[in-house]
């Protein structure tokens, strides 16, 4: 049975300073470090492995992929583009506080995060499901009876998770938090509600 896990990059320079990255390259902050360490370290002591990881080309990604498989001693991650973070468009670069003011009413607030659905230039949410599916539909046919690791980002990886289980995508913004360096499972062992491995603080 194929095994699915869905990691989030560690924090990043735009995510400490409250700045929306979207395909912005910043480098994981030291905190960010330490969660890609702690998220190694729990993933070594529990005693999962992955035949493969993949990452998304931008560098928090791929950084945290790699202190993953440093510590787990593997090989090094495959870079996959479909993994890469939502195009944010013209709220790029932008303070996460002004999303209500520049994006209403075209918003959904969760607890934690408040999402923008329609800015210029963005990606959807139902464009990101569309590469979801193209990207675990290529996964799907290469591997069969696999563990791997998938490294990639806040948004797109919800929707990985919206994509394998076929929900609604509204309802899974609000569903959870998908925080810095946390770990998902997806797999017919793993219903929905069970799928998050680690959190990290």
């Amino acid at each position: 049975m194929l095994k699915i896990y869905v990691a989030r990059h560690g924090q990043d320079r735009d995510n400490a300073s409250g700045i929306l990255n979207g395909l912005r390259d910043e480098p994981l902050s030291d905190k960010g470090i330490e969660q890609a360490n702690e998220v190694a370290n729990k993933i070594k002591e529990t005693g999962i492995h992955f035949d493969y990881v993949y990452s998304s080309p931008l560098q928090r990604a791929y950084k945290t992929a790699e202190i993953i498989t440093d510590t787990l001693g593997t090989s090094r991650p495959e870079v996959l583009p479909d993994l890469v973070e939502r195009d944010f468009g013209i709220m790029t670069g932008q303070l996460q506080s002004k999303i209500k003011e520049m994006c209403s009413p075209d918003i959904i607030q969760s607890d934690t995060i408040t999402y923008f659905l329609n800015s210029e230039g963005a990606e959807t949410f139902p464009q990101l499901v569309e590469r979801a599916n193209r990207l675990l539909s290529a996964l799907q046919a290469e591997h069969k009876d696999e563990n791997i690791l998938l490294v990639t980002h806040g948004d797109f990886g919800k929707m990985i998770y919206t994509a394998y289980y076929n929900l609604d995508w509204e309802d899974v913004l609000n569903m959870f938090h998908f925080g810095n360096s946390e770990l998902l499972e997806l797999s017919e062992e793993s219903k929905p509600e069970e799928t998050h491995v680690f959190k990290i603080e």
